[in-house]
């Protein structure tokens, strides 16, 4: 398949020229396909032949593979989730806290990294520290400071209002030097550029395929290390993730599965599972070409000096400083381009993937530069 094969399945693509995969990428055909004849064969098919349960015990299996599999890992790493907030959150509710206990995360993080720490500052005592960054760049001075004396760190693998990639193994190897638990957000890698986490080394890394997979909501990933599994006890036990449901004093599952909650639907995840599938068939390296490509192409018709974070490709996210950003989102809406404002840096930000064109990118770059 090729990226423009790709954009004839993406219904949306006829209606207007969707900017906005970062917030939440618009699902082709076969993904809906793929969730929807899940639930139909479910619940209309199953019961009376192979069994409800086990034919979710089989769409559980199968996307996880699916998905630990693009994501460079063995699929009991994964555990099947609802979103990148909710992988974070359960792990944030796994750990023993102490009072007095050190979490470092970065000033650019989206809520998923921040609201969780929150909570355990005020339920456990726990005490939050903020790594300030020069518009994303994580210095590696101030981050070896930072997690000397830090329980955890949280930080993202691409930064969500400036588009800039982190070196996620060179922090990962700083931190545990200093024997500090990682937890990554990769919700906006996996997509759009190849991500390998058993090279990452992170204790736990979370994301969704709602965005650049192009999958439903709900298709969330935990990923935790079989290293650190036995850190974490998830404050929830459900059915799923125990070896043995039927007596009382549980045993949790030896590695992700553990976090897996129970009668959960695995449409999401076998949407997502197809998202997968339509990227591999086009292929990354193809897909971080194009949009590599039609990032560059877009930047070069921006005024350089309204431009947040790096000016060398990093990703499909491009910030653009204007003077009022959800004014400049809803006219550019009327205008046919739907993307998003970011409050924290009082921007815009298009998001580019491999289905956009380059007729789209030059006349969104006109009607903002003419706007600015």
């Amino acid at each position: 398949m090729n990226p423009l094969d790709l954009r004839t399945q993406i219904p949306i693509t006829s209606e207007c020229a969707f900017f906005n995969t970062g917030a939440s990428g618009p699902s082709p055909t076969p993904v809906l396909d793929a969730a929807t004849g899940f639930i139909t064969h479910h619940k209309t098919i199953a019961p009376y032949t192979d069994g409800m349960y086990p034919h979710a015990d089989s769409a559980y299996e199968s996307s996880r593979e699916t998905i630990a599999t693009h994501l460079g890992t063995a699929p009991e790493n994964i555990a099947l989730t609802e979103s990148t907030t909710d992988s974070i959150g359960m792990v944030a509710g796994a750990i023993d806290w102490q009072p007095g206990d050190v979490i470092v995360r970065t000033d650019t993080e989206h809520p998923a990294g921040v609201l969780p720490w929150e909570r355990a500052a005020r339920v456990h005592g726990a005490t939050v520290e903020v790594l300030e960054t020069d518009a994303g760049v994580i210095d590696r001075e101030q981050f070896t400071d930072a997690v000397a004396d830090a329980r955890v760190v949280c930080f993202s693998s691409l930064v969500w209002s400036y588009g800039n990639r982190v070196p996620v193994r060179e922090l990962v190897e700083i931190a545990h030097d200093h024997d500090t638990f990682v937890i990554v957000d990769a919700v906006q890698s996996a997509g759009q550029m190849a991500v390998d986490l058993s090279e990452w080394g992170a204790d736990v890394v979370a994301g969704s395929g709602h965005k650049w997979l192009l999958g439903p909501w709900g298709s969330g990933y935990l990923y935790v290390d079989p290293d650190s599994i036995d850190q974490l006890h998830p404050q929830q036990v459900c059915y799923r993730g125990v070896v043995d449901p039927n007596t009382p004093a549980y045993e949790l599952k030896p590695n992700a599965l553990r976090f897996e909650r129970s009668t959960a639907s695995p449409a999401p995840h076998v949407g997502m599972a197809a998202g997968i599938e339509l990227i591999e068939s086009i292929g990354l390296n193809t897909v971080e070409s194009r949009i590599e490509s039609l990032t560059d192409r877009l930047k070069s018709q921006l005024p350089e000096e309204r431009l947040y974070g790096p000016q060398s490709y990093h990703s499909g996210l491009v910030s653009v400083d204007v003077d009022n950003p959800d004014a400049t989102v809803e006219t550019l809406k009327q205008q046919g381009f739907i993307l998003r404002s970011i409050p924290d840096i009082d921007a815009i930000r298009v998001s580019v993937h491999v289905f956009n064109t380059e007729d789209e990118v030059d006349r969104v770059a006109a009607a903002i530069s003419e706007l600015l």
